[in-house]
């Protein structure tokens, strides 16, 4: 919860910069927008690029989730294994679950942003419903006793190995300027920092408050090493059925949500590189009807399913990898602000968020602190940028 929290109020100085930006850039390539201002092109070709893997990794983890999630409450889905990947099963009823729901998405976004938006704003509603009402059943069923112990390592470290992971499941908030395009031609740009910041507060919020319930109503000792230990732990502290029935039909509803949010922005961003010819101009072709980035749809699609065959294996290194490309992006977005930026003022709020965004960076990749990169996120990170470079070349004058 602390590590929810302090993520939260750290990142608001870096919420507040891409408010700044989104008002004198509204480009949908953010932050390869941002710092093509100040760094040669490559630079910002780069930041773009590990940005875009913090949005689109999501994609197939929802995906493999959403299968994972389904199998729990169908057991039925847990055969027909196909083969191992670090010898995790991958069964074939979890591939076609994840191949539907992509495909869903596909479709949904391939027919306009407005579709999408709706889903979302549906969607969202439904699990913030759902989730006040497990906030009232914990406080009514459990005891601050079974917070006991509050760490289950020193309270630093404890913290630490928690706001590692943060930036990942944070991330969303500054996609909000990648959508500023498509957004209602009267829609005031100072309020985009007004969504910016609640996006993140009430984010970190939610994240922190949902830790708070499961512990509070069950001690938190007897649910390490369960699977979805959260419907688990209401089930303990209510003894009601229909309560972990409605946590898991609403966490299959929630991981919904984020895949569709996480699909908009690394489309968008796709798109924005195809415009820009940082990438083959095909990928920043538009739909003559929906006026949608078809290409980049299809692409991000088909990276999804193909991301989906590793199954449970991408879980893990996937969390790992995608909270270093938040936060590296962060920290590109600030770092680039305080270049151009002239005010005193401004220039101090963006170099805590560079800061903070840096500390953030090095606490996944420096060997020396724990919960650093292990072989497979840098096996993971390495193909990603291969993959970038290769595109990048294909798109140079005189490539073939």
């Amino acid at each position: 919860m602390l590590g929810f929290g302090i993520a939260g109020l750290l990142l608001l100085p870096v919420g507040y910069i891409y408010g700044q930006w989104v008002r004198r850039l509204p480009d949908a390539a953010g932050e390869a927008a941002y710092t093509a201002q100040v760094f040669p092109p490559l630079v910002s070709y780069i930041t773009g690029w590990m940005m875009l893997l913090a949005y689109f990794i999501v994609c197939p983890w929802e995906a493999v989730a959403l299968g994972k999630l389904a199998a729990y409450i169908f057991p039925q889905l847990d055969t027909m294994e196909l083969y191992r990947v670090a010898g995790e099963p991958v069964f074939l009823p979890r591939l076609l679950v994840g191949l539907a729901v992509t495909g869903f998405l596909c479709w949904l976004n391939y027919q306009g942003v407005r579709g999408s938006a709706m889903f979302q704003n549906w969607v969202t509603s439904a699990v913030i419903g759902v989730f006040l009402l497990l906030l009232l059943i914990s406080a009514s069923s459990g005891s601050a006793a079974n917070f006991q112990p509050h760490f289950s390592r020193t309270p630093f470290l404890s913290i630490l190995l928690m706001l590692q992971i943060v930036p990942y499941f944070v991330t969303g908030f500054e996609s909000i300027p990648k959508l500023a395009e498509e957004s209602h031609p009267g829609f005031p740009p100072e309020r985009f920092f007004t969504a910016i910041s609640l996006a993140l507060l009430v984010g970190a919020g939610f994240l922190a408050l949902a830790v708070g319930a499961v512990s509070y109503v069950a001690p938190w000792q007897g649910l390490l090493g369960m699977r979805f230990a959260t419907a688990i732990a209401f089930e303990q502290g209510t003894h009601a059925v229909w309560v972990p029935r409605l946590i898991l039909g609403i966490a299959l509803v929630a991981l919904l949500q984020v895949f569709n949010g996480n699909f908009v922005a690394s489309t968008r961003l796709l798109f924005a590189f195809g415009r820009r010819r940082t990438i083959p101009g095909v990928f920043g072709a538009v739909h003559e009807r929906f006026q949608t980035p078809k290409v980049a749809i299809v692409a991000v699609t088909f990276a999804t399913l193909l991301g989906l065959l590793l199954g449970d294996a991408l879980l893990v290194p996937v969390t790992e990898v995608g909270s270093m490309a938040s936060a590296f992006g962060w920290l590109a977005a600030c770092a680039s602000f305080f270049v151009v930026e002239r005010s005193i003022r401004l220039r101090v709020v963006s170099a805590v968020g560079t800061t903070v965004a840096l500390l953030l960076v090095l606490m996944k990749l420096l060997p020396g602190i724990p919960g650093h990169f292990s072989r497979a996120e840098w096996l993971a990170l390495a193909i990603w940028l291969a993959l970038g470079f290769a595109l990048h070349w294909r798109a140079q004058p005189g490539a073939t």
